[in-house]
């Protein structure tokens, strides 16, 4: 197994890469990291290991919050699942996701204490953070899983990714899961944190919510 450690000029993750890792090995490292906070992608043998910014736990957790309202609001079952490992041995690939929801498939999930993409469906939709970048192909890992959307946000552009029937994540200018909610509440919402309190923030956005909820009603 070899190693190469990968820092990050003028920020402060930090990355190790390990190659001809088995999966035996990738495996035991899950558990015996669980709970430091770091984040492990696997891709056939190779293994990363990262950490992650306090901006990149502040925008995830603030886009978290407002999806979190906005389902609440439009009364849309959901079932979080936070960061979960998904992972398939079969297909020798595992991440962890800033955060998933269940929500076609929410009930199929809603009673399994544990979630086993060997015979359950993957997240619905999954939140990437990019200001924190991984140096393996973390939406290879999510199109190889079968994760059928994902937004991906930057510090600056809200995207959603959908996935196509040849493997590959195409941007749509929508969500076909939220057809209603615009995209530019949202980032015009995220591109405010630090200008107000958080409390205030998600405050009007839940007002803002509202007021696209009475509309399509």
């Amino acid at each position: 197994m070899s190693t190469a450690v990968l820092p990050v000029p003028s920020a402060p993750e930090q990355r190790l890469l390990l190659h001809n890792v088995d999966w035996s090995t990738y495996d035991r490292l899950l558990h015996a990291l669980e709970g430091h906070h770091l984040r492990l992608n696997y891709d056939r043998g190779r293994l990363e290991i990262m950490t992650t910014s306090s901006g990149h736990e502040r925008w995830k957790t603030l886009l978290a919050r407002f999806f979190e309202i906005f389902t609440l609001e439009l009364n849309i079952p959901i079932l979080g699942v936070g960061n979960f490992t998904c992972r398939r041995e079969d297909l020798e690939r595992g991440l962890e996701p800033d955060e998933c929801w269940y929500i076609e498939h929410e009930a199929d999930v809603r009673g399994r204490e544990q979630i086993d993409l060997d015979v359950d469906p993957p997240p619905d939709l999954v939140v990437e953070i990019e200001v924190s970048r991984s140096v393996l192909d973390r939406l290879g890992i999510l199109a190889a899983l079968g994760v059928p959307e994902v937004w991906r946000f930057d510090g600056k552009r809200l995207s959603v990714l959908l996935l196509a029937a040849d493997g590959r994540y195409v941007e749509a200018d929508h969500s076909p899961t939220f057809p209603a909610i615009p995209l530019s509440g949202f980032v015009e919402h995220l591109n405010r944190r630090g200008t107000v309190d958080e409390t205030t923030l998600v405050r009007s956005f839940q007002s803002w919510v509202r007021q696209i909820a009475n509309i399509a009603g």
